[in-house]
């Protein structure tokens, strides 16, 4: 009998690229939330989805994640970071997220990604990180503290981002605020070539724990490139950001 929650099935079931949930995260997220052109934001969103607001965010976060703490002692497999817009609408009376875009540097997170209707694609994602030492090179999250992150994809840069912590308390923004929402769903070959006939999910976050947030200024600037649109999506404007870890831990996604 073959095994495995995800392809490659095997006797064993050992080889799958992921194991079955529950998955549990924990990670430094850099945030920002900003303007854009709301008409160009309803076009990213799916049909009678929502009103496009003409805000989003961008979450840039150095993740680690575990089912049953294997992992934390063979960190290749726990360790990855990861970027991507979330685009707010007001759906039914309720502000609300889509996520049009995620790059991820890791296969395990991108598989995990897509079975949660997140469109996830490799990528080269950098941030700095923050560690509790009063040290030049350690980032220590206090007021003028500087932070950067950038995105790239195929050698073409297309997000780049920096912080400068303010010393003031940071607001959630983004996921960490109002509910998220994907597609779900892959093209098949099956018969014949078909596209992706996504259905619309709600992801589902329990025991969501979040360390101090520190606010922060931010600039943000997306680039063009010729296969990933991220740069429609540019700012207008920067709103807010912040700065902070934060912990979950994901077993399913819901419907509507």
């Amino acid at each position: 009998m073959l095994r495995g929650f995800a392809p490659p099935q095997t006797p064993g079931g050992r080889s799958s690229v992921v194991t079955a949930p529950p998955w549990h995260y924990a990670g430094w997220l850099l945030s920002i939330e900003y303007e854009l052109d709301a008409g160009v934001a309803a076009a990213f969103l799916p049909e009678a989805f929502g009103r496009a607001t003409g805000k989003a965010a961008v979450h840039v976060a150095d993740w680690q994640a575990t089912t049953d703490g294997h992992e934390l002692v063979d960190p290749v497999y726990s360790q990855y970071k990861e970027a991507y817009v979330l685009l707010e609408a007001d759906r039914a009376g309720a502000l609300v997220n889509f996520c049009p875009f995620m790059f991820v540097d890791q296969d395990i997170s991108m598989v995990r990604g897509l079975l949660q209707g997140l469109p996830k694609k490799l990528g080269s994602i950098w941030l700095t990180r923050s560690y509790p030492l009063d040290h030049p090179a350690a980032a220590f999250p206090r007021e003028g503290t500087k932070l950067g992150a950038s995105v790239a994809v195929k050698d073409r840069r297309l997000l780049q981002a920096e912080l400068q912590l303010t010393g003031a308390e940071g607001r959630p923004i983004g996921f960490l605020r109002q509910p998220t929402f994907g597609l779900l769903g892959l093209p098949t070959l099956l018969g014949g070539a078909s596209g992706a006939r996504p259905t619309l999910v709600r992801l589902a976050a329990d025991d969501v724990v979040r360390g101090g947030l520190h606010a922060a200024g931010a600039t943000l600037e997306m680039f063009p490139s010729p296969h990933d649109e991220l740069a429609d999506l540019a700012p207008l404007r920067v709103l807010e950001a912040s700065a902070g870890h934060v912990g979950l831990t994901i077993s399913r996604v819901d419907e509507p």
